[in-house]
């Protein structure tokens, strides 16, 4: 390993938190993006910054981001958007002071004491646990991010030096003694995108109403969606009702089948059964037209179809195996604490979800409970990531695990980088022209949007670029410092 840069030679990092800021920006949809029982029209982005000290001295600082949507980390009614936000937000608070009060460590032993004190030492079932994780992780990619600076190596090279300390036998006694450098696949350079086709998405274009064209040179109809990116993997929002759901995959087949596509896809419950029983009627109903098997035939997996407090009842699993004759079943809203996977595989669950706001190190230690068994496996599944920080550090990660498809939404219900400080889109086409392009419109000639050609996303510059996923610069104004040595 010689000519390696300083703490690149399999000796993790120690290191030190010195400071978290953080800074808070509303951006708006371009179109409703309908998930379960919520219609987004806007959401607030938090970007996170933290600095890291090594014992020599040596400061870099690391960047992070993410949205904040309602009604997914915690799905109470009664909640507004806006007490959402402000939950999250300060989760995001507790967990970077929290972070700062650790000692000095790997960046996986701070992590591990963040997660043991905020998460591991609530009851599993608690309600905000999902929110108290989004805290955690926020700060844990920029903390990856500073330590993968200080090293001088992208985020692959990092973990493959052990840069950050990975002990998964410390979350995951089953884990112990597991070689997962070994088990790590070569990280991909191009990712395909499994486009959402959400509830309220307009399928074809004759079809949408002229009053509700955005006209900013983006797709906005699935027909449209299919031009213009070659797209042949989607993920389709259901739990509508069982009648609204047959009729909906039944127009998905018609549409697909008069555009000769045979897709592959998955399908989102978003936690909208009471049951299987309700999520195997509609699958069996569509099944009945034999262009509706065709469709089914195509389905990789159903995510997370009941709400998260029932996942986990036996009761309300009595028609798992006619569900699962179609698809394997994957948790997601589920997945709030590092067990979750665990239980829901002995239930008869396969999959589990990928997402950087439920951590880095968690979806590393789910890798290695889906080597140890049969048919198991991690899907890439989006909640509206947008460029630069959150969507780029989500496909590093997708990559570095070998999913060869992720669920993209962002770049279909935000227009491009618009919601980015002056100057920052640019520098991001600058950095990475395989992820962006410059988006041709009459009324926006200096737009940037994310790059998908024949339905896929090359990131081979976000592989290389020193630090986790970006090389772009500072990424935010206005930071407000919450935790500080």
């Amino acid at each position: 390993m010689a000519g390696l840069p300083r703490h690149a030679r399999g000796v993790s990092i120690t290191l030190q938190v010195v400071e978290v800021a953080f800074a808070r920006k509303l951006c708006r949809t371009r179109i409703p993006f309908r998930f379960g029982a919520v219609t987004l029209h806007e959401a607030e982005l938090l970007t996170c910054r933290a600095t890291i000290r090594d014992p020599q001295g040596g400061e870099r600082v690391g960047w992070s981001a993410d949205l904040l949507p309602p009604q997914w980390f915690r799905k109470d009614a009664a909640a507004t958007p806006q007490q959402d936000a402000d939950e999250l937000y300060a989760a995001a608070v507790s967990a970077a002071q929290c972070y700062v009060a650790q000692g000095p460590g790997s960046a996986f032993a701070v992590w591990r004491g963040v997660l043991a004190e905020l998460v591991d030492s609530q009851d599993r079932d608690q309600a905000d646990l999902l929110v108290r994780g989004f805290g955690v992780a926020i700060v844990e990619r920029a903390l990856l991010d500073a330590c993968c600076r200080l090293a001088g190596l992208p985020f692959a090279q990092a973990l493959q030096a052990d840069a950050f300390g990975f002990v998964p036998g410390a979350v995951h006694a089953q884990l112990s003694g597991w070689d997962w450098r070994v088990d790590l696949p070569e990280p991909r350079t191009h990712v395909a995108v499994r486009h959402t086709v959400g509830m309220l998405d307009v399928l074809r274009t004759a079809d949408l109403d002229p009053q509700h064209r955005a006209d900013d040179g983006l797709p906005q109809t699935l027909e449209e969606d299919l031009v213009a990116y070659g797209l042949s993997w989607f993920k389709v929002k259901i739990g509508a009702g069982v009648a609204q759901d047959r009729a909906r995959l039944l127009d998905l087949a018609a549409l697909f089948d008069g555009h000769r596509i045979a897709p592959q896809f998955t399908l989102d419950g978003n936690e909208q059964y009471e049951d299987l029983d309700q999520l195997a009627e509609v699958l069996e109903t569509v099944a009945e037209r034999r262009i509706g098997r065709e469709l089914l035939s195509r389905v990789a997996l159903i995510e997370q179809p009941l709400a998260r407090s029932d996942s986990f009842v036996a009761a309300r699993h009595r028609a798992l195996e006619r569900v699962t004759r179609f698809a394997p079943l994957l948790i997601d809203e589920a997945d709030s604490h590092p067990e979750a996977f665990v239980r829901a595989l002995e239930l008869g669950y396969r999959g589990v979800s990928v997402k950087n706001c439920k951590g880095v190190f968690r979806a590393l230690c789910n890798l290695g409970i889906c080597k140890r068994g049969p048919g198991r496996f991690q899907s890439g599944e989006d909640l509206t990531n947008i460029g630069v920080l959150s969507l780029q550090q989500d496909l590093v990660t997708g990559a570095v695990l070998g999913l060869p498809h992720v669920e993209r939404n962002g770049h279909h219900y935000f227009r491009g980088l618009d919601h980015l400080d002056d100057g920052l889109a640019e520098r991001a086409l600058a950095a990475h022209p395989d992820v962006y392009q410059r988006l041709v419109a009459a009324e926006r000639p200096d737009a940037v949007a994310l790059r998908i050609e024949s339905g896929r996303i090359e990131i081979r510059s976000l592989l290389t670029a020193v630090g986790y996923g970006h090389s772009c610069g500072d990424y935010a104004q206005s930071l407000q410092v919450v935790a500080t040595a």
